[in-house]
């Protein structure tokens, strides 16, 4: 007996084995903080990332900033459901640790992150 394919399945099939365009994930550069900035906690800082070479298709296009300490990336979200090709987003500096190995993570398709920069200002010690 012969099995009979439906269109939807040949639909299916095919897209399962259509190789996934490299640009769909996007990993903006950010291009500020920079490296040896000072950011002092309770301030408003401007987050930027280029959008230059952003793919006509992007998977998540919805944005969220992390903030990022030594080799961990802390739950504190500074920033979240930003379009990613805004290219900036406003945050206000926690009131963590001082120290001067903090880094953003910015999401989106994939986490990017900036150059270590410091936070002063907390008067929180370790």
């Amino acid at each position: 007996m012969a099995r009979r394919v439906t269109s939807l399945q040949i639909a299916v099939n095919a897209n399962a084995f259509t190789p996934r365009g490299a640009q769909d994930v996007y990993v903006p550069h950010i291009t500020y903080p920079t490296a040896n900035v000072v950011w002092t906690s309770g301030q408003t800082q401007t987050i930027t990332w280029d959008t230059a070479d952003a793919p006509t298709h992007i998977t998540n296009p919805i944005g969220r900033i992390l903030l990022r300490k030594g080799d961990r990336t802390t739950p504190l979200i500074l920033a979240g459901s930003f379009n990613i090709l805004d290219g900036k987003a406003q945050v206000t500096v926690p009131n963590v640790i001082e120290g001067d190995d903090y880094e953003v993570v910015l999401f989106g398709d994939s986490g990017n992150w900036s150059p270590a920069f410091t936070i002063t200002g907390s008067n929180v010690a370790n």
